[in-house]
């Protein structure tokens, strides 16, 4: 059993321009779905103390002291400290020797 269809008052490339703009239309919309977008909220990243200290390579006490210090500046949400992951990197960028002079 075969099926045909019989496309009656419209021509070969009217046919085929119609269905490219379909398919066209189809998979744009299926790129524009499955690309990432950007973040629109300016929300910034926030890390637990345990990711921040697995970052940084230092200990839970370490990172304590450094927030106490004010070495590196933490929120507290409840009962909770959070550490911008921008200012993590950040406090990495500024951090300066100081070099002691023997008087």
């Amino acid at each position: 059993m075969t099926t045909e269809i019989l496309l009656n008052g419209i021509s070969f490339d009217d046919f085929q321009s119609t269905i490219q703009a379909i398919v066209s239309n189809e998979v744009q919309k299926a790129v524009e779905q499955l690309t990432p977008k950007e973040p629109t909220d300016n929300k910034p990243e926030l890390l637990t103390r345990k990711q921040t200290a697995e970052i940084l390579g230092v200990s839970l006490v370490t990172l304590h002291d450094w927030t106490k210090n004010g070495v590196l500046p933490a929120k507290r949400i409840g009962s909770r400290i959070r550490y911008e992951k921008q200012a993590v990197y950040d406090s990495l960028k500024d951090i300066k020797t100081i070099k002691y002079r023997r008087a």
